[in-house]
Formats: C-alpha cells, sequence, structure tokens
C-alpha cells in the first residue's frame, strides 16, 4: 500500500510524478485548482486536455505537466460543466486517478481537495471519500509508493488530518 501524507500548500508545487487537477467534464481549465495549475504549468497543459476531453464526470486523462515540477497533470473529471459534484463523482475521479497513475507507471500522485472549491462540496466528506477511496485501493497491483493530499488553506488540512486519523491509513 501506498504511503499516504498530508501537505499544506500549493499543489502546482508538488514534485510527485503526477498532480491532479479537479477537473470538469469538458476539461477546460479556468478557476480554483486548474486555473492555479494552468497559470503555473502553462496554457499547453489545457490545450492538450481539450483535445482529450470531453470526458465522462468521475473519468480521468492525463497530460503533460508543462512548466510544473511533476511529469504529469492528471485531470479528474469531479463535475460536469455545470459544475455541480457529489460523493459518487469525487470516488469515482479519484479511483479513475489512481489507475492512470498506474498505468504511467507513476510512483507518486499528488491530490487537492476534490470538488471542494468550484464544487461546494465540505471538506470533511471529501477528505473521507477520497481517503476511504485510496484505502480500498487494491495494494499488491499498485506500484504508487506515495498519495500526497495537498491541503490549500488550514480548513481543508483540518478536514484531511481527522480523516486521515479515523482510517486504517498512517500519514
Amino acid at each position: 500500500m501506498a504511503r499516504v501524507r498530508l501537505r499544506k500548500g500549493d499543489i502546482t508545487e508538488s514534485s510527485t510524478d503526477a498532480i491532479v487537477n479537479a477537473a470538469n467534464s469538458a476539461l477546460w481549465m479556468g478557476a480554483g485548482v486548474a486555473g492555479a495549475i494552468k497559470r503555473a504549468g502553462g496554457q499547453e497543459i489545457e490545450d492538450e486536455a481539450v483535445r482529450k476531453g470531453p470526458i465522462p464526470v468521475g473519468e480521468a486523462v492525463a497530460t503533460g505537466a508543462g512548466a510544473l515540477k511533476a511529469e504529469f497533470v492528471i485531470h479528474a473529471a469531479v463535475m460536469g460543466t455545470d459544475l455541480v459534484t457529489g460523493a459518487d463523482e469525487i470516488r469515482s475521479a479519484t479511483r479513475r486517478s489512481l489507475l492512470r497513475a498506474e498505468e504511467l507507471g507513476l510512483k507518486s500522485i499528488a491530490f487537492p481537495a476534490l470538488g471542494t472549491g468550484v464544487g461546494g462540496f465540505s471538506y470533511a466528506r471529501a477528505a473521507q471519500i477520497m481517503i476511504d477511496t485510496v484505502n480500498e485501493h487494491p495494494a499488491g497491483e499498485s506500484g504508487l509508493e506515495e498519495v500526497l493530499f495537498v491541503l490549500y488553506d488550514d480548513e481543508a488540512y483540518a478536514a484531511f488530518d481527522e480523516a486521515l486519523r479515523t482510517t486504517d491509513l498512517v500519514s
């Protein structure tokens, strides 16, 4: 099983093999995490993503990472173009992101709090769903060594810290 860690900060500064973008199904990158990734990594990330879309909500695709430290951006469609999300969408987008990382042979991946910004989902519920999904991921079949949750503010960090303490995972 991959080691799970938390960090407070800006996901665009992560040096993991991939960072996850909280995307919409059309894969255009406007506000929130997506906007930050595009600003830090370059327009080519959005251009490549849009060419691969649209994708179903709950699915994920990988692109290059432009000027970011990461090698890939995994775009997890946690909402449609209506910008509405829910528990099932967050669970599926998390699972599909882990699968894309495996397909690419990656060792590390960084997630933001999916669905909590533009999508308006609660930090506490998103944290529990995402951590449970990582916990359920088949340990024997994964080459992932590290899953990092990078939380931008104190409220998000506290919610993920609490959720992590209530699972079998060790941070």
